[in-house]
């Protein structure tokens, strides 16, 4: 079990959309991800100036947050 911390990268547009997102799943858009990550990690975001902002977390917590959005699409 890996206890590093990655950092999400958000990019927001001037309307609040997300526009990009670090480590995003191929299948997924950027916003799809963003609200994922935010519905099952929300203590894990912090709101930067300039539109951005990160989510800091273990890698274990990302790749669990990204093996459950696939298994969430597939179902889908």
């Amino acid at each position: 079990m890996s206890s590093d911390i990655v950092m999400l990268h958000v990019r927001f547009a001037p309307d609040g959309g997300v526009v990009e997102i670090s480590e995003r799943p191929t299948p997924n858009s950027a916003q799809a991800w963003f609200d994922w990550v935010s519905l099952n990690a929300p203590d894990a975001y912090q709101a930067l100036s300039g539109g951005r902002g990160v989510f800091r977390m273990t890698r274990d917590k990302l790749e669990e947050l990204r093996a459950s959005i696939a298994a969430n699409t597939a179902a889908a």
